[in-house]
């Protein structure tokens, strides 16, 4: 069933790709995931949206953590309607859009499997001709939910990256690890970022672990690089408690220089991303891919 809908979206795709075809710049779209909740993957994809759209970047964060959809908290916003209202034909792409500064913007999000639901044809249609206000987009970070269920794996498979969060904690590291096995099925690459830990010295040691654990059951292809880490820091959670963004509130702290270094990281590989395919830009892109893995 949900391959005969997929089908009938790529179509509907296709269809569309003409008018696409005049934009000049592909959106690269990251996924932010983690094994377990709890671990700071909304706090991270949030601050890191921003820092990114500092750098002067156009940047979407798409809440596709269902069930525990947290950035209208983080953010400090209020979400009436989610993407879903868009396909049912009960909003516009622009109704849903939420600025949260003058280069972010937040799309309230739904399940992959949700989204697979809506493949009525006028309605598709109309919903890609809207997306098209986000086709300038430069990066689109995509918020998981935590694991690895189906509904998360179709937002995993596409993505140009993969970003899986965790933190030292046992119980953290054993899941983050299910997660990397399971990514590994669908892509070599893989990035992961250490969040509440002491030091540089802590976050490098419980990388190498999870690394060679993974090479020696994985296979020596698979690319596991640290991304960076986020020292453990009472301003992150005094941050959260206020719905306000650490970045922003303690831009002298050192969970806002560790997320600075792993924006760098993400922005100079944007640099070689750009002014290519122009048909997988904004939103209409990410459906693209998401209908392509089927």
């Amino acid at each position: 069933m949900i391959g005969h809908q997929a089908e009938k979206l790529e179509e509907l795709v296709a269809s569309n790709s003409k008018e696409l075809q005049k934009k000049s710049k592909k959106t690269r779209f990251i996924a932010i995931t983690s094994g377990k909740g709890g671990v700071g993957k909304s706090t991270i994809s949030s601050n890191l949206a921003y820092v990114l759209s500092q750098n002067g970047l156009n940047v979407g964060i798409f809440d596709a953590d269902i069930g525990l959809a947290n950035l209208d908290v983080m953010f400090n916003v209020k979400i009436k309607k989610n993407i879903l209202h868009v396909l049912k034909g009960e909003a516009t792409v622009s109704d849903i859009l939420i600025p949260i500064t003058r280069n972010l913007i937040l799309i309230p999000g739904e399940s992959g499997n949700e989204i697979l639901k809506y493949a009525d044809a006028a309605l598709f249609k109309r919903f890609m001709e809207e997306a098209q206000v986000l086709d300038k987009l430069d990066v689109m970070i995509i918020d998981t939910g935590a694991g690895i269920g189906d509904h998360i794996q179709i937002f995993l498979n596409a993505a140009d990256d993969v970003i899986v969060v965790t933190v030292p904690d046992p119980a953290a590291i054993t899941d983050a690890y299910a997660t990397i096995k399971t990514v590994a099925t669908l892509r070599n690459d893989i990035g992961l970022i250490m969040n509440q830990v002491k030091n540089e010295r802590e976050a490098e040691a419980v990388f190498e672990k999870i690394r060679k654990v993974a090479l020696a059951n994985i296979g020596d292809k698979l690319d596991l690089q640290l991304m960076g880490k986020i020292n453990s820091d009472l301003k992150v959670s005094s941050s959260v408690k206020r719905r306000a963004l650490f970045s922003i509130s303690y831009p002298n702290s050192q969970p806002h220089t560790d997320i600075t270094a792993i924006a760098s990281k993400i922005a100079s590989r944007l640099e070689r991303n750009m002014l290519v395919s122009s048909n997988e830009s904004g939103l209409t892109g990410l459906f693209k891919r998401l209908m392509g893995h089927f």
